[in-house]
């Protein structure tokens, strides 16, 4: 140990430093590639000046572009199951039973999940502009469901716990299982609710717009917030792995200091 006096731990710690410090760099440039993208794309809002640029365009088509609105159902929109006076123009209601059963081998009751249960319902929607008084000008929002992002709102979960009697536990003993919990959940895409797409937008007519998945094979998108907010949460995320990517740098430099300062200063101890 002599012959090596440098603590191999510390030398696994410069190593595992720089190597994070290298990834945290590399996700930190594809975070800071994407927002450059996303910062070019247009953002319009459902009004006068997004029909102007139509018109102007070919084929009154624009490819990608991101739209900012308010949302408004066509007709009626869904009525929450239960929560009263909310309502929603996509809703998705779970279902899912947990239960027990018993392991022969090991003797203990394992956890699984089963029976579960989903409703999907959706009515047509568009987009308004905010702060309109008379929304003679929308955004039709074409097949939502196909749409990737997370842009529904939990706005009910409850738990139900499996109540037990003693013929319960005696049948349950013999059959090798046990209901625990039901679970119950409810998301919405709600009314008047913000929602930014990014995709195609075409203008039919006059006056009718539609957002609608983009013909050259790039991500309908849409995201339960405004733009600016969208853009915030990519540039804090990229400010996060630029961070990373600093601290672990500076950690494995100064390790490494302190290794190459270690050495010298036995070498010049034994030369004196």
């Amino acid at each position: 140990m002599s012959d090596f006096p440098v603590n191999p731990l510390v030398l696994i710690g410069v190593g595992s430093s720089f190597a994070f410090s290298g990834l945290f760099y590399h996700l930190y440039q594809e975070k800071k590639k994407e927002l450059i993208k996303l910062k070019e794309i247009p953002i319009f809002k459902p009004d006068q000046h997004l029909v102007k640029v139509l018109k102007a365009s070919p084929h009154r088509r624009l490819q990608y572009v991101a739209v900012e609105g308010l949302v408004q159902a066509d007709g009626e929109p869904l009525a929450s199951q239960f929560v009263p006076r909310c309502f929603g123009v996509i809703q998705k209601i779970a279902v899912e039973e947990h239960w027990k059963y018993w392991n022969s081998l090991s003797h203990t009751w394992n956890s699984r999940t089963m029976n579960r249960k989903e409703t999907n319902n959706a009515v047509p929607f568009s987009l308004v502009s905010p702060g309109a008084y008379i929304n003679d000008l929308y955004v039709k929002v074409q097949n939502p469901l196909e749409a990737s992002g997370c842009f529904l709102e939990r706005v009910y979960f409850k738990v139900r716990r499996a109540e037990e009697g003693l013929v319960d536990l005696v049948v349950q003993g013999l059959r090798g299982e046990k209901p625990v919990a039901m679970e119950e959940s409810e998301e919405l895409l709600r009314v008047g609710s913000t929602l930014t797409g990014f995709g195609e937008v075409v203008l039919e007519g006059g006056q009718v717009m539609r957002l609608q998945a983009p013909q050259d094979g790039r991500k309908y998108i849409l995201v339960p917030t405004d733009h600016r907010s969208f853009l915030d949460r990519h540039e804090s995320s990229a400010t996060m792995w630029k961070t990373l990517t600093a601290l672990t740098g500076i950690t494995g430099a100064s390790l490494l200091a302190g290794i190459i300062y270690g050495l010298v200063g036995k070498k010049d101890d034994r030369s004196k």
